[in-house]
């Protein structure tokens, strides 16, 4: 639950920076949040959990 916290807070900031420099349009973050509330709803939903948690492993494991 975590992860997905996380990663709706940094895709929604992403989302705010590309509609503050305008590289993208109202309709585009609407359009791509539909998509994402419809993906949560479907089969595909453990797939992309299951792929998040993945990548959230292997940057777990990244040391600078």
């Amino acid at each position: 639950m975590l992860v997905s916290m996380s990663a709706v807070l940094l895709l929604g900031l992403l989302i705010w920076f590309l509609l503050r420099i305008r590289y993208l349009r109202w309709a585009d973050a609407l359009i791509c949040g539909t998509f994402g509330f419809l993906l949560s709803r479907t089969v595909a939903a453990p797939f992309v959990q299951t792929l998040l948690d993945g990548v959230n492993g292997f940057l777990g494991q990244l040391r600078f």
